[in-house]
């Protein structure tokens, strides 16, 4: 354990449309987190700063103090700094980056306990599902399922020149009403939609062949629901398609939405930006890669929120 260590957190985003609950992708938007010994403190800069707490029911601190209670050890006093260029609420794994930030780095700080399974058996379990967790954890795309309470992951190939147009709508959408929006039963009919398009999307992102994502992208088991809450996402990803995306899908629960290119990556921004606007919402475009790394410690030379 050394007096001050910082690790970063990539953003994640689950779903990708047809994959509900079982998959997910690291993305190149990171936060960091800083812990120092020295009494009890938590500041945050960036996203979520005047809004999430500073006290011990910080996730980051809540995850941190878990790791400790664990492997039966006291909880050390640390100083905990966040930067946060992860959006809150936004579909993008913020919650997911907090709980494996506090888990990394408190695992550090104990000497490296636990191997990054066992973190990522933890992080999952905390979090209740695996798509984000575990790209966020191992990068890349990752699929993730139980067998009884046994967590299976597989990392999914990808072309290395795709990349992801983020439209970050201003409003939020909580999770927990993004999820209690969604159906306790499906039919047969949708579930089998959606089974096919999965096996789609894995295999066109695994062989490089993109043509099928319009397709494969798509979903019925949790998007038209949650359109309920976010009215603008099918004109939104009908823009992204438009303007020459290959695929395009609500990240997570909401409310960002994602679209898969190899180019004209500002067009398709534009043109999702244009489709929100005429629906009458405001955002961002933030146009990034898919990252190998998933959290880490960083050298001295590395940017914390690079």
């Amino acid at each position: 354990m050394t007096s001050e260590y910082t690790i970063k957190i990539p953003a994640t985003s689950a779903n990708l449309g047809s994959g509900f609950d079982s998959i997910g992708l690291a993305i190149d938007l990171w936060n960091s987190v800083t812990v120092k010994n020295g009494p009890f403190q938590i500041k945050l800069n960036g996203f979520g700063e005047g809004e999430l707490p500073l006290d011990q029911n910080n996730l980051v601190y809540k995850s941190f103090s878990r790791l400790f209670h664990e492997i039966g050890e006291t909880i050390p006093q640390v100083s905990i700094e966040c930067e946060n260029q992860i959006p809150i609420s936004r579909g993008l794994g913020s919650s997911s980056a907090a709980l494996v930030g506090g888990l990394y780095a408190a695992n550090i700080f104990a000497g490296n306990p636990l191997s990054k399974f066992d973190l990522l058996n933890l992080a999952a379990q905390m979090e209740g599902h695996p798509d984000n967790v575990a790209p966020a954890i191992l990068g890349g795309i990752q699929i993730g399922v139980y067998d009884d309470q046994n967590l299976i992951t597989s990392s999914v190939n990808y072309p290395p020149n795709i990349s992801l147009v983020l439209y970050v709508p201003d409003s939020i959408m909580p999770t927990d009403n993004a999820r209690n929006i969604l159906e306790d039963q499906v039919s047969r009919k949708d579930v089998v939609f959606n089974l096919g398009r999965f096996g789609m999307l894995v295999n066109s992102l695994s062989n490089g062949d993109l043509s099928n994502l319009k397709f494969a992208t798509q979903d019925l088991l949790h998007q038209p629901q949650r359109q309920q809450l976010f009215f603008p996402m099918k004109n939104i990803i009908k823009g992204a398609l438009d303007a020459g995306a290959y695929g395009a899908f609500l990240s997570g629960a909401g409310s960002t939405i994602i679209a898969i290119t190899d180019s004209r990556e500002y067009t398709i921004g534009y043109e999702m930006a244009d489709a929100a606007m005429k629906s009458g919402i405001e955002g961002n475009i933030v146009v990034s890669t898919i990252v190998n790394q998933g959290v880490h410690l960083i050298d001295q030379g590395e940017n914390k929120c690079q």
